[in-house]
């Protein structure tokens, strides 16, 4: 880590509860990527946190949290009731939102969410509750269909990026493509399963993240929003 990025861990209020975080600013950072992670994971992810790193070395901020406290944690590894609870994991994500945007660290920053799994289903109903915060979301081997109404009423423009092995998930994004209305992409990484564990894989989708925060944060700090209709599937180059 370079000397001139500053980390901390945070507490972040949820309620009567908080949720741990860890935060990484970058010098001159260009805006701030909020992870929302999948089932039965959290802010220690390997995943996560590889792609966290790729942002960061491109001057993004970013939030690894835990959306579930250590008690919720433990309950839910024997019931798995929470980690499939979209809408309660939707408003823990929100939490962490408004946290942000009175932080003196964050408050300036364009913000936006990368969401995994069940994660992104989440990321994507927080962004469509919070349209005036959220810039961009990225959802990586996500499951849109898990955000049900609030779907439509995304207007950060979205990321999907999928493995072309992990088929049903494929479809789910397909279909979820064709129910966003806002600027949009489908991006399927060529011999990658769910988890983008074959070798390359994941730099892929880090590259892709990256790429796509930084376009829209630098719209969202120079121009303002601009939104408009992408909505072809598309193979990620040298994802072969």
């Amino acid at each position: 880590m370079s000397e001139s990025t500053t980390a901390r861990s945070v507490s972040i209020p949820a309620g009567e509860n908080r949720m741990e975080g860890d935060l990484v600013i970058p010098a001159g950072a260009q805006g701030l990527v909020l992870f929302a992670h999948g089932s039965g994971s959290g802010r220690f992810s390997p995943r996560n946190r590889r792609v966290a790193a790729v942002l960061q070395d491109a001057s993004l901020a970013t939030l690894l949290l835990d959306l579930l406290t250590e008690a919720e944690e433990r309950l839910d590894s024997v019931t798995s009731q929470l980690r499939f609870d979209i809408p309660f994991l939707a408003n823990r994500l929100l939490a962490a939102t408004e946290w942000a945007a009175s932080d003196a660290a964050t408050r300036h920053l364009p913000l936006g969410y990368f969401g995994a799994s069940t994660g992104a289903a989440a990321a994507l109903i927080a962004a469509a509750r919070r349209p005036e915060r959220v810039t961009a979301v990225v959802s990586r081997g996500g499951r849109p269909d898990l955000a049900a109404h609030d779907l439509e009423n995304v207007r950060a423009p979205t990321l999907l990026i999928v493995g072309s092995l992990d088929e049903a998930v494929v479809a789910m994004n397909q279909d979820a493509l064709r129910r966003l209305r806002t600027e949009k992409r489908l991006e399927i990484v060529a011999g990658a399963t769910h988890l983008f564990e074959e070798p390359g894989k994941l730099d892929v989708v880090a590259a892709l993240a990256r790429d796509w925060f930084i376009e829209h944060f630098t719209r969202a700090t120079s121009s303002g929003s601009i939104r408009g209709q992408e909505d072809m599937p598309r193979r990620a180059a040298g994802a072969g």
